[in-house]
């Protein structure tokens, strides 16, 4: 591998969130191990793990940390694990409101393979900041785990991705794809701890096809909102964190205004109302959805950076549809396929789109909560996106 091309590269991420702002909470605790389990997009000689206190009100404790290739059930590959340091110490502080960077590791990662992630925090969390996300694997241990080669006995599943927030590759000459969306690019209704994210899928058609640009982070958060803070802070907010201080971003695709929908949900005094409490702010109309896509697009362009808008899928058979949130979406779309303002079109209401009634998706492609995509709808979309734009 020629050193002079190498750089760092994001190969793999979750959106950081505060504990009361993320769909699946994770309660205080203190004296444990979390194990967590992550599958990475594109490979690379030597990695670093990047985690995360930055909603935390104290600063945190890493007593100790690891890194392995993953086996099953919670256990290592024998001869592959790494102990993690900082700054050369096993241990660190993470400042409250901060990240931290592990020293780089060598340990030669093919793409799409599996980490295990241990690190040890021996004092008290009591505002842990985390992905609220039960698609992927977090075991919580006692006391200090992080050498335990097979997952010790009473290890507990959280529903979250906790701590942890990025992983990243020195790689030859690649190029990270920044998917920043919803829950619908978080995998909300997939199948659980198997990858079927439609970013997971269109990594492994990059990998497949060779090109230059298989490194995927996946910034989608499950109840996220372009304009107005949700369950984490607004996709404007953020965007500087989770997309343009990506190593070695070269490639964004926004995916997200779920704005409308919550904006035109009716509400009366069912389940579905009591939910929409949980996003504050004035509504949203198509125009001010365009306005915030053109905030983005401008401050992608400033960095040199290519920017793909995604087009908004229906959503007529769940519970928060209205026509005036499907007539305000359509608008949207319009915007995004005739503009010019993105530097290219992923029409993925066109993918799902029922012909026979086209403000529902495709009944093959829905999850049980006829709003999210199932394994199949998922797939569709990453199938549908032509590889040539990410080389």
């Amino acid at each position: 591998m020629d050193e002079t091309r190498q750089r760092w590269v994001r190969t793999w991420s979750a959106s950081p969130q505060a504990p009361d702002a993320s769909v699946l909470a994770v309660e205080p605790f203190a004296d444990a191990t979390l194990r967590q389990v992550v599958r990475i997009s594109g490979g690379g000689a030597q990695l670093r793990i990047r985690f995360t206190n930055e909603y935390g009100k104290t600063p945190l404790r890493i007593g100790a940390a690891r890194v392995s290739l993953a086996a099953h059930d919670g256990a290592l590959e024998p001869n592959t694990e790494r102990v993690l340091t900082f700054a050369g110490r096993p241990s660190a502080d993470v400042p409250a409101g901060a990240p931290i960077l592990s020293d780089p590791i060598n340990l030669s990662l093919s793409p799409l393979s599996r980490l295990s992630i241990s690190v040890y925090v021996p004092g008290s969390v009591e505002t842990c900041t985390c992905h609220g996300s039960d698609l992927q694997t977090t075991w919580s241990i006692a006391g200090n785990a992080v050498a335990a080669t097979t997952l010790p006995a009473g290890a507990t599943l959280l529903p979250a991705l906790v701590l942890l927030s990025a992983v990243e590759v020195l790689a030859d000459d690649g190029a990270a794809i920044v998917v920043l969306g919803d829950s619908l690019t978080d995998g909300a209704g997939s199948t659980p701890y198997a990858d079927r994210r439609w970013p997971d899928v269109l990594a492994e058609r990059l990998t497949s096809s060779g090109g230059r640009a298989g490194y995927i982070s996946n910034q989608g958060i499950s109840g996220n909102r372009l304009l107005n803070d949700g369950f984490g802070v607004s996709a404007l907010a953020r965007f500087d964190r989770d997309v343009l201080a990506t190593p070695g971003l070269g490639y964004i695709v926004v995916f997200e205004g779920a704005d409308i929908a919550i904006s035109f949900a009716p509400r009366d005094d069912g389940p579905v109302s009591e939910f929409l409490k949980a996003f504050p702010g004035a509504a949203v109309t198509a125009d001010d959805l365009i306005a915030g896509y053109r905030q983005l697009i401008a401050r992608a362009h400033a960095c040199g950076t290519k920017i793909y808008g995604a087009t908004l899928v229906p959503y007529g058979a769940s519970d928060i549809f209205s026509p005036e949130g499907d007539n305000a979406r359509q608008t949207v779309n319009t915007w995004i396929r005739t503009s010019g303002a993105f530097d290219a079109v992923l029409d993925f209401d066109a993918v799902w789109r029922d012909p026979a009634y086209p403000t529902r998706t495709k009944h093959e492609f829905l999850s049980d909560d006829n709003l999210h995509g199932n394994d199949a709808g998922y797939k569709a979309l990453a199938d549908s996106i032509d590889l040539s734009l990410f080389t």
